[in-house]
C-alpha cells in the first residue's frame, strides 16, 4: 500500500457548509485548511441539483429555506447571499372543510387580522395569535444572540430571558399546553405546533419537551424568526461560501472519503483514500462536520446509537408541475407562496403521533409543501419558465424512522408516496397527478425521500436532519459552561457539524463554533 503524508494545520471532513463555514473563518485567522470531501461536489445536504434528469431545473434537494444563518456570519464572511421575504407566511386549508382556508400575511397585522377573524369568526383569535408570538420575538431577540458565543448556564440564560412567564411557558411546560391555553381556534393551534414537529417525532404535550426544544429552534432565527428563500436555491449558500473558501487558500479535495483517524497528543493523523491507495494528512487539529456517529466510526470508538424514538421523522418530496393545480378553497398563486399547511390541525397533528407511536403510517399524512419558483423563478431554466412549470417541496410529519426499518412489514417509498399524493389530493379540487411535469421519457418529475433514504444517500444515522437529538442551546453541565458546545473526548478533535450542540439547519453555527473554539484552543 502507497502511503503520502501531508502535514496541516487544519483538516475538515465534509464540505457542507458547516465544513464550509469553518474553513473560511480559520483561513482568515492564517491557518492552512484543506477540506476532505468523500463526494465530487460540495455542499451535504444543503446543494441545489438537477433533481430530475434532463429537465433544467435547480432544486434544493434537501432543504429549501433559510432563517438561522446569522446576519454575523454572513457578514464576517463576506457573503452576498440574497434572500427573499414570502408575500404569504401561510395558507390553511380547514380540516372540517377544505373548502373554507385561512391565509396569514406577511408583516400585515391589519390584514392578519381581517383575514383570521373572517375565518374562525371570532376577532379575539387574532389578538390571541399576534400576543403569542409578541412572546416568541422578545425570546428570539434575546437567545439567538447566544447560539455564537460561548454556552452559557441555564441559570444564566433564564436571567437572560429575563421574563419568568416567557421562561416557564416555552422552556419549562410543555409547548402544546401553551398553545391550549393560549390559542382556542384548533387551526391557528396546529399551524403554531408544526414549528415544533419538523424532522422531529415529538408529543406536543410531552415532558420531555422535545417539541418545544424543536420550537424554539424554529422561532428565533437572527430574532425575528423569519424563513426566507434564498435566490437561486440551496445551492447559493454552499457555492458562495466554496467560492470564499477557495479564494481564501483552503483546499477542497472532492471524491476524497476518510477512512481513519488517529488523534496524538500534538497532532491528529487521517487517512484518506482506500486500503491499497492512501494519503495521510498530520493535523494539528480536525474538525468533523459528520454525524457524531460517523465520528466514532473513523476513531474505532463504540458507536453513539440514535435510538428510534429519537431518529429522523419526516419525509422529503420534490416535484415539478406542468402548472399549479386548482384548490377546493382558495386562489392557488397565493397558496402557493407560503407554506401550505395540509391537515395539520392541531388535534390531526396529535392524532397523527399517536397513529405514527402505534407503528402505522398516519392517515391522514399531516405535511406542508411550498412553491420555490413562485418567489424565486431562476430556478428553472428560461425554457420551463415560459412554459408556467412550478416546483413543489413537501415535507410530511410524523413519519418516523422505525415505520420503514422494523422487521415486520416495514413501509416502503411507495408506501409513503401514496400517503403523500392522498394527503395532497385532499385539499385539491383536482389530482395532483394531472399536474405532475414529465420528462421528455414520459416520467412523472416525483421524488420522494424518506429516512432511509437520507441516510443511504448522506450517511446521517436515521436520516435524521440534525444528526443527533436537538438539546437546548446552553451547556448541560457546569464543566461545559464557557465551552463552545463542539468539544469531544479528543482536545484536537472538534464537531463542526449539525451534531454538535446548536446544531441542526442550514446555520453556519457548528461550523463558526468550532473554528472560535480552535482559534482558542490554539492560543
Amino acid at each position: 500500500m502507497s502511503v503520502v503524508e501531508t502535514k496541516k494545520d487544519v483538516v475538515i471532513i465534509g464540505a457542507g457548509h458547516n465544513g464550509l463555514v469553518a474553513a473560511c473563518y480559520l483561513a482568515k485567522a492564517g491557518r492552512s485548511v484543506t477540506i476532505c470531501e468523500s463526494a465530487d461536489h460540495v455542499g451535504g445536504a444543503a446543494v441545489s441539483a438537477e433533481v430530475f434528469p434532463g429537465v433544467a431545473a435547480r432544486l434544493s434537494k434537501y432543504s429549501y429555506l433559510v432563517s438561522l444563518l446569522p446576519e454575523s456570519v454572513r457578514a464576517d464572511l463576506g457573503m452576498e447571499l440574497t434572500t427573499v421575504k414570502r408575500s404569504v407566511s401561510s395558507f390553511t386549508p380547514d380540516p372540517l372543510d377544505p373548502t373554507r382556508s385561512l391565509s396569514i400575511p406577511h408583516d400585515n397585522e391589519g390584514e392578519l387580522r381581517r383575514r383570521i377573524a373572517s375565518f374562525t369568526g371570532n376577532e379575539t383569535d387574532a389578538q390571541q395569535w399576534i400576543d403569542f408570538y409578541s412572546r416568541t420575538q422578545r425570546v428570539a431577540e434575546k437567545v439567538f444572540l447566544t447560539l455564537t458565543q460561548p454556552l452559557m448556564s441555564r441559570e444564566d440564560m433564564r436571567e437572560l430571558v429575563g421574563n419568568d412567564q416567557d421562561w416557564n411557558d416555552f422552556f419549562e411546560r410543555p409547548i402544546g399546553e401553551v398553545i391550549e391555553n393560549s390559542i382556542t381556534n384548533d387551526v391557528l393551534r396546529g399551524i403554531i405546533l408544526t414549528d415544533a414537529l419538523i424532522g422531529n417525532f415529538a408529543d406536543a404535550l410531552g415532558e420531555d419537551l422535545r417539541a418545544n426544544i424543536c420550537f424554539l429552534y424554529h422561532v428565533i432565527g437572527n430574532g425575528t424568526g423569519d424563513w426566507d428563500v434564498p435566490v437561486g436555491g440551496m445551492g447559493q449558500v454552499t457555492g458562495q461560501l466554496e467560492a470564499i473558501a477557495r479564494s481564501l487558500g483552503v483546499h477542497i479535495e472532492l471524491s476524497t472519503p476518510v477512512i481513519s483517524v488517529e488523534p496524538h497528543e500534538n497532532s491528529v493523523r487521517v487517512t484518506t483514500g482506500s486500503e491499497t491507495h492512501s494519503v495521510q494528512y498530520s493535523a494539528q487539529y480536525l474538525l468533523v462536520n459528520a454525524a457524531p456517529a460517523a465520528l466514532a466510526g473513523l476513531l474505532g470508538e463504540p458507536n453513539p446509537q440514535i435510538s428510534l424514538a429519537d431518529g429522523g421523522a419526516q419525509i422529503k418530496v420534490n416535484m415539478l408541475l406542468s402548472r399549479l393545480p386548482r384548490l377546493l378553497g382558495g386562489d392557488s398563486l397565493e397558496a402557493f407562496n407560503g407554506t401550505f399547511h395540509i391537515n395539520e390541525g392541531y388535534e390531526q397533528l396529535q392524532r397523527a403521533f399517536a397513529n405514527a407511536t402505534a407503528g402505522e403510517m398516519p392517515d391522514p399524512l399531516p405535511a406542508e409543501i411550498y412553491c420555490h419558483s413562485l418567489t424565486d423563478p431562476s430556478i428553472l431554466s428560461p425554457e420551463l419558465q415560459a412554459q408556467g412549470v412550478q416546483t413543489l417541496t413537501l415535507f410530511a410529519l410524523h413519519t418516523p424512522h422505525e415505520l420503514f426499518v422494523r422487521e415486520m412489514n416495514p413501509y416502503t417509498r411507495e408506501d409513503a408516496k401514496v400517503a403523500v399524493l392522498k394527503t395532497l389530493n385532499s385539499v385539491l379540487a383536482e389530482p395532483i397527478e394531472d399536474c405532475l411535469y414529465r420528462d421528455e421519457h414520459g416520467n412523472i418529475c416525483m421524488e420522494v425521500n424518506t429516512t432511509v433514504d437520507i441516510e443511504n444517500s448522506l450517511g446521517i444515522a436515521t436520516g435524521n436532519i440534525f444528526h443527533t437529538p436537538l438539546g437546548w442551546p446552553w451547556a448541560s453541565s457546569p464543566a461545559e459552561v464557557g465551552s463552545w458546545g463542539v468539544e469531544t473526548g479528543h482536545p484536537r478533535v472538534f464537531l463542526c457539524g449539525s451534531g454538535a450542540a446548536r446544531g441542526g439547519g442550514v446555520s453556519g453555527i457548528p461550523g463558526h463554533n468550532a473554528a472560535m473554539a480552535l482559534i482558542s484552543a490554539s492560543e
